[in-house]
């Protein structure tokens, strides 16, 4: 019989080796595949080994563990079972409850060794009755887009009206109306209009709160656009949307996260 296999992400290194010393106590059985210290390494070593269940820290660098998790979801194929997941935090009243209300496993630091056994105990039965890939993988997209969506994920901010975009010494006074999206890239955004791109110094993350998300649609962990500015929507087998814009000639892809915006009134 195979063994249960799990990844560790957490960027304390002495965690995470008593993370894994205590399941090591408690699951002899699971393999621990990877230990890893950033959010941007828990996604792509996921996506590579594929593990039965993975330990996400919420708070870690390159990436949040929820936006980890929004990650595999939006790219994990639908024919591999999802890995079961579990959030460890060490605060934030607001992520407790949301886990709590979504039924998903958390862990608090300093973790409590009859919690972890507890969640080891919840863990082993899920693997032991685990729904088929496809159903698995759209009860997580369910759960990661309510916690996404709960109240504190996003922090309100000053509403923007003008993007300000350096070019050498001169700067780009580009107003918000006109841009048609947003595209992470790396530690800058791409801001598109009908016909210039700009490129500005901060991520998606910190951006998010000063657009109206009533005017601005996120569709991807790294794509925002205007609403008003998509002119289509074609639900594709994958379970992603491509959209066609007004204004530009490419395609936008709405992952499986966002698809539930794009329904017929």
């Amino acid at each position: 019989m195979t063994h249960p296999r799990c990844l560790i992400a957490e960027d304390e290194p002495l965690l995470a080796q008593g993370l894994r010393a205590d399941l090591a106590t408690l699951w002899p059985q699971l393999d621990v595949v990877a230990v890893v210290g950033d959010g941007l390494q828990a996604t792509a070593q996921t996506l590579v080994l594929r593990p039965d269940l993975c330990f996400f820290d919420i708070r870690m660098p390159g990436a949040t563990g929820l936006e980890a998790a929004q990650a595999l979801a939006e790219d994990w194929p639908e024919d591999t079972p999802f890995p079961l997941l579990v959030f460890v935090t060490a605060y934030d009243d607001y992520a407790l409850q949301a886990f709590a209300a979504q039924a998903v496993d958390y862990l608090v630091k300093p973790v409590d060794s009859a919690r972890l056994a507890a969640c080891v105990s919840r863990l082993q039965a899920r693997l032991a009755h685990r729904a088929p890939p496809a159903l698995a993988l759209q009860n997580t997209v369910e759960q990661l887009r309510a916690l996404l969506g709960a109240p504190g994920a996003i922090t309100a901010a000053p509403r923007l009206e003008v993007i300000q975009a350096q070019a050498g010494n001169l700067v780009h006074l580009v107003p918000v109306a006109e841009v048609i999206y947003f595209e992470a890239a790396d530690k800058y955004v791409r801001v598109i209009t009908a016909d210039r791109e700009h490129l500005i110094r901060i991520s998606l993350r910190e951006l998010l709160p000063q657009l109206d998300p009533a005017v601005f649609w996120q569709v991807h962990r790294g794509t925002v656009v205007q609403a008003r500015c998509i002119t289509t929507a074609k639900r594709e087998e994958s379970g992603k949307v491509t959209l066609t814009l007004r204004g530009r000639p490419e395609k936008l892809t709405a992952s499986r996260l966002y698809a539930h915006l794009f329904r017929g009134m």
